[in-house]
């Protein structure tokens, strides 16, 4: 290995040391999701913002809550409802009859973690509302743009579609999340630790701040120079490509895959990859970061056809298929 490689890898487990505390914080209060807290790091880390799924109960909204408590940052919480008008997101100008002037009264968005709880219990209108600050990381309000605090990410909870009462999220947002995670039910063991540590009527929930925004935009700067080989470029590459023209690496999917990944599938991919390298504490991404983290990068940007909703074939499978036929580098 090369000396700058060796020097990157030494960088790398020196900053990934920083967010043990963090981890213990929030494990105070969080039992087990550990894969969860990973990936809600993950997307921290690399600036990606992220949707988490689930039926209620599964502790998405306290685990976004507690890592928010942990981190010295501003945080506010929308609740999402089929009343809920674009101007209570993003802010609206209100018309002062004494002055004759108008002024700015700023949503909720403005802060640094924003949660979006239940985004799909309001209308398409509401959560389109979130569409320029999560892309361009700003707000326009009448005639004024305001860039909005760094760092500064959404993180979105939903129950599943198929709930009553949801409107399904537009194409174009889903696809400015980095990751969508699906949250599944603890096991036998953390469900008794969760009741010996929640079952009290009024459970201790605090958490110490452990990170600041500062700490975070340098982890940022070190996740960047994390090494990314040619070959592994190539490999997320076809991973994307596959989805998109299953045909030409040999598999026989495209009766299944309406809509493939699109471009920015690769950037977050790789992004994701650099950060899932970062929390094992290495300088460089292997093939298996891809494959770890690439089911989250991707379940939502696969659309199926309804030939593969009849079969019951879903997203993940045919990702299954693809990673499994695809040569590793």
């Amino acid at each position: 290995m090369k000396t700058e490689d060796l020097e990157i890898n030494r960088k790398v487990r020196e900053l990934r040391t920083t967010l043990d505390p963090l981890y213990r914080e929030v494990e105070k209060v969080i039992v087990g999701q550990r894969a969860m807290i990973d990936r809600l790091l993950i997307g921290l880390l690399t600036g990606g913002h992220i949707l988490v799924e689930g039926v209620p109960g599964l502790a998405k909204t306290l685990a976004i809550r507690t890592l928010a408590q942990a981190l010295q940052l501003t945080f506010h919480r929308i609740q999402f409802t089929p009343d809920l008008l674009p101007a209570d997101v993003i802010g609206t100008q209100i018309y002062n009859p004494r002055s004759g002037e108008f002024s700015i009264k700023k949503g909720p968005v403005f802060a640094n973690l924003v949660l979006a709880d239940e985004i799909n219990r309001a209308p398409a209108k509401v959560q389109s509302a979130l569409l320029e600050a999560m892309q361009e990381k700003q707000v326009t309000i009448g005639d004024h743009t305001y860039p909005l605090e760094q760092p500064f990410l959404v993180l979105a909870t939903q129950n599943p579609i198929e709930q009553e009462g949801t409107y399904p999220l537009p194409e174009a947002q889903v696809d400015r999340f980095m990751l969508k995670l699906k949250i599944t039910y603890p096991s036998k063991e953390e469900e008794l630790a969760i009741l010996e540590r929640m079952a009290a009527i009024d459970p201790d929930l605090s958490v110490a701040g452990v990170l600041s925004a500062e700490e975070i935009l340098k982890l940022r700067r070190g996740i960047d120079e994390i090494y990314v080989d040619e070959k592994i470029k190539r490999y997320l590459v076809d991973i994307v490509h596959a989805t998109r023209r299953p045909a030409e690496f040999g598999l026989d999917l495209g009766s299944y895959i309406q809509y493939g990944a699109s471009p920015r599938a690769t950037i977050f991919l790789t992004r994701a990859a650099k950060g899932q390298a970062f929390l094992e504490g290495r300088g460089y991404v292997t093939p298996q970061d891809v494959k770890t983290i690439g089911y989250d990068v991707l379940r939502h940007r696969l659309i199926v056809t309804y030939e593969a909703e009849a079969e019951d074939i879903s997203a993940e499978s045919l990702l299954q298929r693809i990673f499994d036929h695809l040569k590793v580098p």
